[in-house]
């Protein structure tokens, strides 16, 4: 489980092609640090394990669903990514619960900057749209973030000036994609009344 508290800005540094996924080296010092074979990091908001780890770069190996279902499939060597390593069982939730499990992509459709902050607006997917209420939780690209305004087709979150400096959110304009992942537990009450309604029902 993650809290999508961004611990540092990583970067790609090789991308190789293996037809039906593809093998990604990173490089991050500070969620490399006593990484091990097997280890999950969370890239841009999708859990990856780690394959190889050797000073401060791992590997990690993504399957063609994920590169369809997220946007790490646009990455290439010099991207900048947001990372993070599993919240340590008794640590501080500094965010929100963050699977790692992407439930689609967004783009960036519009940035309105001010003195201190920044508006981001950010286009959701339908099948999303019931899942991301206002004043609510939503990660993007791995960041989790507090819903300014909830639409049925776009969303907007309010960056302060560290979240600006320190994510991929700082540097994303206009027309990229975006990892989204909604609310876990939006989904898990959605499931509990559907199956209640659906027995009262019967």
């Amino acid at each position: 489980m993650f809290t999508g508290i961004v611990e540092e800005l990583g970067e790609v540094t090789a991308v190789e092609n293996l037809g039906d996924a593809a093998r990604f080296r990173l490089r991050g010092p500070v969620v490399t640090e006593g990484a091990r074979h097997g280890d999950s990091i969370a890239v841009n908001g999708v859990c990856l394990t780690v394959v190889d780890h050797e000073g401060d770069e791992f590997t990690a190996d993504v399957m063609a669903e994920t590169l369809e279902r997220s946007s790490l499939g646009a990455l290439a060597p010099g991207s900048r990514v947001n990372l993070e390593r599993p919240t340590a069982v008794g640590a501080r939730l500094g965010g929100h619960i963050v699977q790692g499990h992407v439930d689609g992509t967004g783009t960036i459709l519009e940035r309105t900057p001010s003195e201190h902050w920044e508006i981001v607006r950010i286009s959701l997917p339908a099948h999303l749209a019931r899942y991301v209420v206002e004043k609510g939780s939503i990660t993007v690209d791995g960041i989790s973030l507090t819903v300014v305004d909830a639409g049925a087709e776009h969303f907007t979150v309010s960056l302060i000036p560290t979240t600006l400096a320190l994510t991929t959110l700082g540097r994303k304009q206009p027309g990229e994609p975006v990892n989204l992942e909604v609310d876990v537990v939006a989904k898990y009450v959605e499931r509990l009344l559907g199956d209640r309604i659906a027995g009262a029902g019967r």
